[in-house]
């Protein structure tokens, strides 16, 4: 808006903060856009698989294949998960303008859950090779991927609750 020196009148000043508004609350709306299903999809996967890849890969005699396969297997995947994100990060950015942002998630959720998550994930595996219970990397695998799923979902809720805001 224009005012050349004069300052904008009360009307004109209401419009811009109108106008303001409409743009937070679009910026809110696509900073809360949860990422492409496919690849909510793919990250869930990779969560469950973690534990039980790097489980393999630690067990002291070999456990279902030999370590070094277990250790290419997780290499391998690691390598092309991230070349996925970096895909759809790439990919969505370009349609909304933004990353997917975490921070617009309530810290209490956030803050535990990305402590928390690689300890699990990487603990199950040292668990597994101190008890040789296998039933530490599926309870790993299970956690990992209702992560992902409770993520997935409190950003489509965001998501909605913007939207219907905006």
């Amino acid at each position: 808006m224009e005012t050349h020196g004069v300052p904008p009148t009360p009307e004109q000043a209401r419009s811009a903060l109108a106008d303001t508004e409409r743009v937070r609350a679009s910026a809110t709306a696509l900073s809360a856009t949860p990422w492409p299903n496919w690849f909510f999809v793919t990250l869930t996967l990779y969560l469950a698989a973690l534990p039980v890849i790097y489980g393999g890969s630690l067990a002291d005699p070999d456990w279902l294949l030999p370590r070094p396969a277990w250790t290419g297997i997780m290499l391998a995947g690691t390598a092309v998960f991230m070349a996925l994100f970096a895909l759809a990060a790439r990919g969505w950015r370009e349609k909304t303008g933004v990353a997917l942002r975490l921070d617009v998630l309530p810290k209490r959720a956030t803050v535990p859950l990305m402590a928390g998550l690689p300890v699990v994930l990487v603990g199950a595996a040292f668990a597994f090779r101190a008890t040789g219970w296998a039933v530490w990397l599926v309870a790993a695998s299970l956690i990992g991927a209702a992560a992902s799923v409770g993520f997935h979902l409190a950003f489509v809720r965001l998501h909605r609750k913007a939207r219907e805001t905006a």
